[in-house]
């Protein structure tokens, strides 16, 4: 008796942060052991039961949990066919957002405690109330993602969640430059990113193939820059501001950040191709539609070229409530040493007069000692000197290195899109690294973020898009929410796998690893 006493106690105990179920059975996987990223803490409770009804409403204690709130009910109401009425106040069963989370969670971080009338959702911001709806979307069954409406029950496991992040910051980039996406292109992987707490959506807006965001003060960035892509597609191949402000909009609606990023003194051929006076020689540019790198810069020397820079900045800012501009700064090999120099002690008090924090390529640290600047590294080595430097001055770094999370490193040696100059990246090479230990000289309180970006390349369509960032996109998201104790490849492959039901029914075409053990 007391043998299975004690058997039924350790079925009970908690999912801690080592990530392991700590049962004395070996019962099948439940949602609360598919959780992408790991939490904090889960503790089970097998006697208890949610089942979500049609009389279900979305209730809520706090103005900060409104737009998590309609963002929750427009996921669910297509498959479910209830209406979910969202009410201010708490009136009976369904799901309720209210605030009071226990002070551990933070500013991201919130409570779960699912019982048998309610999910209560506790949070201290719209962020974590946005974090803890996107748990629950993971506890409820797959089909509650279809776009139709689905046979019930649509039941969630008794359980309670304390979450947090490990870093404050979480990203994931779209270059648009090399090939364009519309909005709704952007929208659909924004949707996807924001489904595993990624809060930060990094727009690489400007390169050599293309200027894709309309600057009214220098019109023929668009007219000229935005009308060609890599292979040489023609046509009206950008965003007007309207149409940005729009996808920054949506974003903010699903908890995520916009980050512009313009590149410069470098991967500046469409606007040498738009503007004559951007060049040395006064003479515009052929359009570019190739993939070399490296042969472009703006001309150092001219100061049209700091007027040019500040519009761009000017207009931007005042469409981006965000607080990050990205000032690229990779890759000026045409621009001697000096002159890089000189263009970033110019350029970045620009981005501060227009109440930006200018975030960059790991490149441009080495030019000033700002503390408060935001280097990413994106480098294939261990070491790099000048972010050790920074880091020991007190920078926080944005972790992409690109031989682990850049998403348009191929599979394997047959994958047909995508490129290998930093190497063949499978799922557990983008996992087994950690963030806070992988850069010598840069220690985990220095890190600020895992960004996961996706140059385009070889990138043309949607599909295309998420069969390079899914699985690999959700392993970063991992790797920047849950805490490093938890890491464990053995462990996580089953989570992992969990998902692929659930992105068979979003439609996402997404890569299916033979490293990992794919739920059916």
């Amino acid at each position: 008796m007391r043998r299975k006493q004690l058997q039924a106690a350790l079925a009970a105990l908690a999912i801690t942060a080592s990530g392991a179920l700590m049962t004395g059975t070996a019962e099948a996987a439940t949602p609360l052991q598919e959780l992408v990223p790991q939490p904090v803490q889960v503790q089970p409770r097998t006697d208890i039961t949610f089942t979500l009804t049609a009389s279900a409403k979305i209730q809520l204690t706090t103005p900060d949990a409104r737009k998590p709130a309609e963002r929750l009910a427009e996921i669910l109401r297509p498959s479910t066919g209830f209406q979910l009425p969202i009410t201010d106040g708490i009136t009976g069963d369904g799901i309720v957002l209210t605030s009071g989370a226990d002070p551990k969670t933070g500013q991201e971080g919130y409570q779960l405690d699912v019982t048998p009338n309610q999910v209560i959702i506790r949070a201290n911001t719209t962020a974590g109330h946005f974090n803890g709806t996107a748990t629950l979307r993971q506890l409820l069954p797959p089909k509650s993602e279809a776009r139709t409406k689905q046979p019930g029950p649509w039941q969630v496991p008794g359980a309670s969640i304390l979450d947090h992040p490990r870093y404050q910051h979480r990203g994931a980039m779209l270059d648009v430059s090399r090939h364009f996406f519309t909005p709704d292109q952007v929208k659909r992987y924004i949707d996807q990113t924001a489904a595993f707490k990624i809060n930060y959506f990094h727009l690489h807006l400007s390169d050599d193939q293309g200027w894709r965001l309309e600057i009214k003060s220098w019109p023929d960035l668009t007219r000229i820059g935005g009308s060609t892509e890599v292979g040489g597609r023609t046509g009206k191949l950008y965003y007007t501001q309207e149409q940005y402000k729009d996808l920054v909009t949506y974003a903010q609606n699903r908890g995520i950040t916009v980050i512009p990023e313009f590149d410069m003194p470098g991967h500046t051929n469409a606007a040498q191709a738009s503007y004559a006076e951007l060049n040395c020689d006064g003479k515009k540019r052929p359009l570019y539609t190739g993939t070399d790198v490296g042969f472009s810069s703006l001309c150092i020397s001219k100061e049209i070229t700091y007027k040019f820079i500040e519009d761009v900045v000017r207009e931007v800012s005042a469409i981006t409530p965000g607080p990050y501009f990205h000032i690229g700064g990779d890759e000026a090999l045409s621009t001697p040493d000096a002159d890089y120099v000189t263009f970033m002690n110019r350029v970045l008090p620009i981005v501060k007069k227009y109440g930006k924090t200018t975030a960059g390529w790991h490149e441009f640290i080495k030019t000033t000692t700002d503390t408060a600047l935001v280097p990413q590294f994106w480098g294939t080595t261990r070491s790099d000197a000048n972010v050790a430097a920074a880091a020991q001055r007190g920078n926080k770094v944005l972790m992409s290195p690109a031989n682990r999370v850049y998403l348009d490193m191929k599979y394997n040696k047959n994958t047909k899109l995508g490129l290998d100059w930093a190497g063949l990246v499978e799922v557990r090479d983008a996992y087994s690294w950690n963030p806070g230990a992988y850069l010598n000289g840069v220690t985990e309180t220095s890190i600020r973020d895992v960004e996961a970006p996706l140059w385009t390349e070889t990138i043309r369509t949607s599909a295309d898009i998420e069969y390079m960032a899914f699985p690999r996109l959700p392993v970063a998201a991992e790797l920047g929410w849950s805490s490093a104790a938890t890491h464990n490849w053995d462990r996580f492959a089953p989570r992992l796998g969990a998902q692929g039901p659930r992105w068979k029914l979003q439609g996402i075409n997404y890569y299916a690893s033979t490293q990992v053990p794919w739920k059916k």
